[in-house]
């Protein structure tokens, strides 16, 4: 499976963002989907994810509410949309698949088995 994530850039603060990801290598349908991000010095959180149908989705609690993940199987896309930016958004953003079936494990790292190569998000207050 190879992801490509697109769509980054330089915004300001309460601007909104829309994040894409291109699959290949597999029915995009069968894979678990999510989206991480990285900031500078820190860790890779969890951000938000979906099932392979688009049915489930879960989000970071701080992301709540302003990040809406979504998929369109038909183009081997996954999406996040961002509203209202923060300069705390500023990251490499990550999506993310795994072939297991969604489950409770959905915010770990470790529970996804391919990786895009990130798209940066910088936020500017």
């Amino acid at each position: 499976v190879q992801l490509q994530a697109s769509g980054g850039g330089l915004v300001q603060a309460g601007d909104s963002l829309s994040l894409s990801c291109a699959a290949s290598g597999r029915t995009f349908s069968t894979l678990s989907m999510g989206w991480f991000r990285q900031a500078p010095g820190m860790g890779r959180e969890f951000v938000a994810a979906i099932s392979g149908s688009g049915g489930r989705t879960n989000y970071a609690s701080s992301v709540k509410g302003r990040f809406s993940i979504s998929r369109d199987n038909a183009k081997n896309t996954l999406y996040l949309q961002i509203n209202t930016l923060k300069p705390e958004d500023t990251a490499v953003y990550y999506c993310a698949a795994t072939t297991r079936y969604y489950s409770g494990t959905y915010y770990s790292t470790g529970w996804y088995d391919y990786w895009g190569q990130g798209t940066l998000v910088t936020v500017s207050s």
